[in-house]
Order: C-alpha cells, then sequence, then structure tokens
C-alpha cells in the first residue's frame, strides 16, 4: 500500500512538473546597457550613460529602463535578483506576470559588451543557448528555449557587423522585438537566416525605453495578433513621446 501511495505521488509531481513546462510561457530581455564612452550614440547624462551601472543607466535603472518600469508595473512581480555566470551580465532579474504563466529574465550586459549583446540575442532567436533558471522547485526555460526574445537598446549593427550560430536548431515558433533605432534594416538579413518572426521592429530612430516594451508585451501574453501588438506599442510610444500615433505606427511596424 505504502508502495503503492510512493510510486503515484512520484507519478503526480512528474506530471505536474512537465505540465508545468508545457504550460508557462518564457520571455529573455537582452539589454545592452547605454554608454556614452563605448557606443555610437548621441549622449545622455553621464549618469545614464555609464554603461557599467547598472542602478542608473537610462535602460535599465532609470525610470523608464527595463527593469524599474516592470517593477513599478501592476502587471509583473519582481521575484527576485539572479546571479549569472556570464561575466558581461552586470544584473539579471526574473519576473512574473501577476495572472497568466509567464516568466520574464531580463539581462543588464555591460555597455561595452553590446556587440556580445547583439550575437546572444541572435542565437537565441534561433533557439541557441538554452538556459533553465530554478523557481519554486521548477525548471523556467529562456535563452533559445523562450517563446519571445527582445532587444533593447543601441543599434549597433550600424557599427559593426556580427558572426555567429544564426541557423535555427529547430522549428519552434519564436518571436523577437528589437528596441533599437532603425531595427528592421539592421537586424533583417539575420532574422531570414534565423527564421525568428520579427513581432516588433523599427524603421527609424527612436526612444528604447521599456513602456513600448511592456505594451507590446502585454498583447503577446494574451495572445493577440501581429497587428493588436503593434498597435499596442505604436500607442504607448505616442503616448510618451507625443509624436504622433501615425507617426509611431510608421516607426513601430511588423513582420517582414
Amino acid at each position: 500500500m505504502k508502495k503503492t501511495v510512493l510510486l503515484f505521488l512520484i507519478s503526480f509531481l512528474f506530471l505536474s512538473f512537465s505540465n508545468f513546462e508545457k504550460t508557462s510561457k518564457t520571455i529573455h530581455v537582452f539589454v545592452a546597457l547605454c554608454d556614452n564612452e563605448n557606443q555610437g550614440i548621441v549622449r545622455v547624462p553621464s549618469k545614464l550613460g555609464n554603461g557599467q551601472d547598472p542602478k542608473n543607466n537610462l535602460y535599465w535603472g532609470a525610470l523608464y529602463g527595463v527593469k524599474t518600469h516592470f517593477k513599478n508595473s501592476k502587471d509583473w512581480t519582481l521575484l527576485r535578483t539572479l546571479k549569472s555566470n556570464n561575466p558581461k551580465i552586470l544584473e539579471r532579474v526574473l519576473f512574473k506576470h501577476k495572472i497568466l504563466n509567464t516568466y520574464l529574465l531580463a539581462d543588464g550586459y555591460n555597455g561595452k559588451h553590446i556587440k556580445q549583446t547583439t550575437i546572444d540575442f541572435i542565437e537565441a532567436t534561433a533557439g541557441r543557448n538554452a538556459q533553465s533558471v530554478s523557481y519554486n522547485g521548477n525548471n523556467l526555460n529562456f535563452g533559445g528555449a523562450s517563446q519571445l526574445l527582445a532587444y533593447v537598446g543601441h543599434d549597433g549593427l550600424m557599427e559593426f557587423n556580427v558572426e555567429g550560430n544564426f541557423t535555427p536548431i529547430n522549428k519552434n515558433k519564436r518571436d523577437a522585438i528589437v528596441l533599437a533605432c532603425v531595427s528592421k534594416s539592421y537586424f533583417k538579413p539575420y532574422f531570414e537566416i534565423s527564421k525568428v518572426n520579427p513581432l516588433i521592429w523599427t524603421t527609424g530612430l527612436m526612444a528604447p525605453e521599456a513602456y513600448t516594451l511592456k505594451s507590446a508585451i502585454d498583447g503577446w501574453v494574451l495572445n493577440e495578433t501581429n497587428l493588436q501588438i503593434r498597435e499596442r506599442a505604436a500607442q504607448a510610444y505616442h503616448k510618451y513621446q507625443k509624436c504622433g500615433a501615425n507617426g509611431a505606427r510608421r516607426l513601430l511596424v511588423t513582420g517582414n
């Protein structure tokens, strides 16, 4: 009897963990910290543009940086700050959606390593470099095992080309968001190789702040269409940048 009960419990736990991994959705955000000294950007105030200081960085710890904006959101909970074995990542944070079974891992890369950030992101769009994060006894799959990949920061491809393992390793559906200037023109050749779905990318210069990212993700977690998600992103960008809704729609586009 005891043996039967034990086998039942083991089977139940195994099925529970397997079901958790199948039903949970994961998002991995790659952030190249804003860096006045090491990136070809229009200089910002030194406190915001120190690529080695995530706490105050424009794209991370500032008001509309990824970490702060999601932490202040009513939709997401900051679960913990994690250690990364990658010395180029200065801070790693894990969030969970407050209603849906969706997790978001964000990596703040040292700004001087923007090239490696770009390579890591593109390789992930090809399904490579899967990473497992343990939380509450469950394994969460990020990196190339994520369903949604996002890049936030300066478009370094304006200044350099990158090489890496960009051929997809499987036929799993993956979506990508690239919040960087003119990202459609510069990332398209790589996405044609990695076969990722370009959910949101840009046609001109832009401020890659986190309100646009969050609004797009809000639609993605609800399984909205690409056009609905694009509209959310455009409305958010217009709200904060006062650029006009039509201007935001021309800037933020979806698909090839």
